[in-house]
């Protein structure tokens, strides 16, 4: 080792000399915060719900419902609290999706955001802004407004988790009727995965897996025959678990 590398070390600590202890409050600490992305399918598209702001930083912005999290509170009461305050939705679940601390992503200071996701059935729902929000809404994810903050990469990297989880859960039929139709049940893969899927192989696929139970029921859709309705076999999926069971 060179004599000025050596120069630089620190000197040695005496011996018995005593630590002095970190102390987290006389530093400068980051705020911790949740952001919500719900998911919803609406006219073969899927939406995810916004609201607009009403204080700065992104006054006037579209952006995720959220804010920042109690020193009495978890971060899944976090979550369930914003949402419910600036958006007027309470939901019986939501999955913790990852934690977002670009240095920079809030302008006002140093924040660092846990993202939480749910795709839900939203037709009994009436969404109305509370608190710091003055409107809310859903809308496609194709056609998004100019967000606050960094949602838009939340909102890509939640959708992107969504198409993942089609694979190996059952997300698509909490979306669905008790009693459903092939029809029905492509059409929401369809709308999650963005792209249309082949008819034939689709449903080659889902019957052959055994996780439908034909009802003996037919449905009138539209002209044509009368589709077949089954019911979802939940536990048949569950068996089929560990890994992929379902890949468009």
């Amino acid at each position: 080792m060179s004599a000025e590398r050596s120069s630089r070390r620190s000197p040695p600590r005496a011996r018995g000399a005593r630590v002095e202890a970190f102390d987290p409050f006389g530093q400068p600490h980051p705020a911790v915060a949740v952001d919500v992305i719900l998911f919803t399918i609406a006219g073969r598209e899927l939406r995810v719900l916004l609201i607009d702001r009403q204080l700065p930083p992104f006054a006037g912005h579209k952006a995720l419902p959220g804010g920042f999290v109690r020193v009495d509170e978890s971060l899944d009461e976090a979550a369930a609290r914003e949402l419910e305050e600036e958006a007027g939705v309470r939901v019986r679940w939501l999955e913790q999706l990852y934690t977002f601390g670009a240095l920079e992503r809030d302008p006002a200071r140093r924040v660092i955001s846990v993202a939480y996701f749910a795709l839900i059935d939203a037709a009994g729902l009436a969404p109305r802004a509370g608190t710091d929000a003055t409107a809310v809404g859903w809308f496609d994810v194709r056609r998004l407004p100019k967000l606050a903050f960094d949602h838009a990469q939340m909102i890509a990297y939640a959708h992107e988790r969504l198409r993942y989880k089609t694979e190996y859960a059952p997300v698509a039929f909490q979306l669905l009727p008790n009693d459903l139709t092939l029809g029905q049940l492509q059409a929401v893969y369809e709308v999650i995965l963005g792209k249309p899927l082949d008819k034939r192989n689709f449903r080659r696929k889902v019957l052959g897996l055994d996780i439908l139970e034909p009802t003996g029921e037919l449905r009138q859709e539209g002209r044509g025959r009368p589709a077949a309705l089954y019911r979802f076999r939940a536990r048949r999926f569950a068996d089929l678990g560990g890994g992929v069971v379902l890949d468009f």
